[in-house]
């Protein structure tokens, strides 16, 4: 066992019930994990300290990956709307839902910058999946990483080469942008001939703030692909697969594996000191208890 988690630390399933889980983000200010079972329709919301599950929303377009923005509301990615949303206590708003005179495919995953810009990936799962979205075209031709700045509504692609964008997180200091690509299943299940099917996590050199350039593979996972994933204080990338959580130091050396007897969605950092790590995985809500906490976790702010 590496210094990442504690003597001791066992893999704890604390709900089961649902399709497939996703989306999952530590709301510090009550102490709640919310995340999304998709094919459900519905949002839930886990108490960390009473172990207690309630059903936040239900009917609510099909979200997928959440974030908090700076102020503490919460940014999710909507499959049904196309687009991303901000929820601010149950009142929900579009901020985007297209680029250059096109709707987004299905905004999957998200992530807040220090700056305040919003950024998030744009595969295909919820308009090629009936059970994660409605039916729909891909309108601008492609599978792009957005920045969005709410601040003069710009909406800029700066990740444009990863086949079906993921998952996505910023390295410690911001100076590196990573994306999942989970291309190696296409949302419809049959892959053209002319493009790739990856699985691996890739990585940009960040400029200015704001482009991305040099992008290059970081790591390969296997079995399965990665979906979500959160990166530490310590830069190390936690990431989603078929089996397992795994864990990489900034160099691409696996340094942690934690065994998950149910195909991972997406994990997040949470608990009272922000070193609970959470993990969406099918049907089921699990957690363990890490040395570690998110680099970018809105408790540092």
């Amino acid at each position: 066992m590496s210094e990442l988690l504690p003597a001791g630390a066992t893999l704890e399933r604390v709900w089961t019930g649902a399709v497939w889980t996703e989306g999952p983000a530590w709301i510090a200010a009550t102490g709640t994990l919310r995340f999304s079972d998709i094919p459900n329709n519905r949002i839930l919301q886990f108490e960390h300290a009473t172990g207690e599950l309630s059903v936040y929303r239900s009917d609510v377009g099909f979200t997928n990956g959440r974030t908090l923005d700076l102020d503490g509301s919460v940014i999710q990615c909507s499959h049904g709307g196309r687009s991303v949303e901000r929820d601010r206590d149950g009142v929900v708003e579009t901020l985007v839902d297209g680029w250059a005179g096109h709707r987004f495919n299905s905004p999957n995953d998200v992530v807040v910058k220090s700056d305040g810009t919003i950024w998030f990936t744009d595969p295909a799962y919820g308009i090629k999946k009936p059970e994660e979205g409605y039916p729909g075209e891909v309108e601008y031709g492609d599978y792009y990483v957005f920045r969005f700045d709410p601040a003069d509504g710009s909406i800029t692609p700066v990740v444009m080469d990863v086949e079906m964008p993921n998952g996505l997180a910023f390295s410690p200091d911001e100076s590196l942008l990573y994306v999942a690509d989970s291309g190696i299943a296409p949302p419809d299940g049959v892959r053209p001939a002319d493009r790739p099917g990856g699985h691996s996590i890739h990585v940009y050199d960040v400029f200015d703030g704001r482009y991305c350039k040099n992008g290059r593979e970081f790591v390969e996972i296997n079995p399965g692909l990665p979906d979500g994933f959160r990166v530490d204080e310590s830069g190390n990338v936690w990431t989603s697969s078929a089996d397992s959580v795994q864990v990489f130091d900034p160099a691409g050396t696996r340094i942690e594996r934690i065994p998950v007897p149910e195909t991972i969605a997406n994990l997040t950092f949470g608990g009272p000191d922000g070193t609970t790590l959470y993990i969406t995985a099918t049907t089921s809500l699990y957690r363990i208890e890490t040395h570690a906490r998110d680099a970018a976790a809105p408790y540092r702010r």
